[in-house]
């Protein structure tokens, strides 16, 4: 299933991808909560993110994640029409 959106093709919703082109955001995503369809730009670009938990991680990497989940924790929760959502289960 392929969606057209606002001229930016989508391999569908809630599908997260990346933008290499874009200045400033690194991903883009179609969210559907609902009835409720929005594009949401999301992450820096160029900026190095903890990633996904590794075993034998890093105690800075470990912080800098628990940082930015303590810092957009409330936006996290505001659930897939945020850009903290997407930033936290793709990038985080």
């Amino acid at each position: 299933m392929s969606v057209e959106y606002r001229g930016e093709k989508f391999k569908g919703y809630n599908k997260p991808k990346r933008t290499p082109d874009h200045p400033k955001k690194s991903h883009v995503v179609l969210a559907k909560e609902g009835s409720t369809i929005k594009m949401i730009r999301f992450g820096e670009q160029g900026a190095s993110t903890a990633g996904k938990p590794k075993a034998g991680e890093s105690d800075k990497m470990k912080k800098k994640r628990a940082s930015f989940k303590a810092r957009h924790g409330k936006n996290i929760k505001k659930g897939k029409l945020s850009a903290a959502y997407w930033a936290d289960k793709v990038k985080w």
